[in-house]
């Protein structure tokens, strides 16, 4: 492929990198975008192993990029999802402090989320819960009414069409093995042979740090595995909760606490946790990848988080282990829902981007330089912020000339 200056390259078939490749198209007719995706089919990590969930942006740092793309991909979303007529259920979240010890985290919550302008929010006392969630036990909760469950895999999948429908390129089964500047284009080594591109972004997911040091020889942050598995609730307390339920997150970790959540196509799911992993595509508990594990042991970073957070890591080991234990916490929100009330159903793996000094990244990560864009860190919400962050990629690309 001869490179000229219409020609863009962007290494990821999960709902970001499709996402963008969707925005370059749409802003620029005539451009010749090429979707490059090692696996067979689109959205088969990140994408298509999280709780479907569009927040509304409960959670941020205010002035953060994940505030502000969340805020407008959340509505991008939901008119995308209208125009599709794809699934979109503005089913409502509670975020619920069961005891006095939340209340300072609860009141810092409350504060971020009013701050980020999440639409229809409000205080939720004692027995008023009762009221949004019939079975659900706290002290006090934010009710969002606007947060929706939606099917990310469809998402996806229709972003892809779109691509093609506009003259872009979508190919699975493509891995890229090597990226180098060259003169005149960016060359890419791929599975199916060399490949010559103007521009490149690279949203790989699990392998962001990997795919990324090839393009710029950057090497940090790298990426952490963290299992994230589901119980799923029998029948018939699989109708007790009416949209979400989730716990106040701990602000020491990116990770929102394992949570009650109605999927769109049925059903009710209790998690994810999450559980220092061996393998980046490690969906059962017995995975493990030796280049995986040898990138963890070689970088400071691990060894760093690990000390500051062991304590924490063995909890959730604990869960990971017993149905009793998992459930012990999840309890406390739904008292009638029990171990015995569930049973284990599949796992996601995130990609947590760690810091060479051993902090957890919580924002996005973007960076652009001579022709590539990196997207470096994209967890949760990424799906909800999908079609902002596309917006915010190409916006740089542009301004970069």
């Amino acid at each position: 492929m001869g490179a000229s200056a219409d020609t863009v390259g962007v290494v990821g078939g999960g709902i970001v990198g499709l996402a963008v490749a969707r925005e370059i198209v749409r802003r620029r007719p005539g451009t010749k975008v090429v979707v490059l995706e090692k696996e067979d089919r689109l959205g088969a990590h990140q994408t298509g192993h999280n709780s479907g969930v569009v927040h509304a942006g409960i959670y941020y740092k205010p002035g953060s990029l994940k505030a502000e793309l969340c805020t407008r991909g959340r509505l991008l979303l939901k008119e995308f999802c209208a125009e599709k007529a794809l699934p979109y259920d503005e089913c409502g979240k509670l975020v619920v402090a069961v005891d006095a010890s939340e209340l300072g985290r609860f009141e810092a919550l409350a504060t971020t989320a009013a701050a980020n302008g999440v639409p229809g929010l409000r205080r939720v006392e004692g027995s008023d819960l009762t009221d949004v969630e019939p079975a659900a036990a706290g002290l006090v909760a934010l009710h969002s009414p606007a947060t929706a469950i939606t099917d990310y895999v469809a998402v996806a999948a229709a972003y892809g069409l779109d691509i093609e429908a506009a003259g872009g390129e979508v190919l699975t089964s493509t891995e890229v093995t090597d990226i180098r500047r060259g003169v005149g284009g960016i060359d890419v080594t791929t599975s199916r042979g060399p490949m010559r591109f103007q521009q490149l972004v690279v949203c790989a997911g699990l392998h962001a740090d990997r795919v990324s040091r090839m393009a710029d020889g950057v090497d940090g942050p790298r990426i952490v595995p963290f299992r994230g598995e589901y119980m799923s609730v029998r029948a018939p307390k699989d109708d007790l909760v009416r949209g979400m339920i989730y716990p106040v997150p701990d602000p020491r970790y990116p990770f929102l606490g394992v949570h009650f959540t109605r999927r769109v196509g049925g059903g009710l799911e209790v998690g994810p946790n999450a559980v220092l992993g061996l393998a980046r595509e490690g969906y059962r508990r017995t995975d493990a990848r030796w280049s995986d594990v040898r990138s963890m042991a070689t970088w400071p970073g691990t060894w760093r988080m690990a000390r500051q957070h062991w304590r924490t890591g063995v909890t959730e080991m604990r869960g990971s282990l017993s149905v009793t234990a998992y459930m012990r916490t999840a309890s406390r929100y739904v008292p009638a829902i029990g171990p015995d009330d569930v049973v284990r159903l599949g796992a996601g793996v995130r990609a947590q981007a760690v810091d060479r000094d051993g902090s957890l990244v919580e924002d996005f990560r973007i960076g652009h330089e001579d022709g590539i864009t990196t997207v470096r860190n994209a967890p949760s919400p990424a799906a909800t912020s999908s079609l902002a962050i596309a917006e915010h990629v190409v916006d740089r690309i542009d301004a970069a000339g």
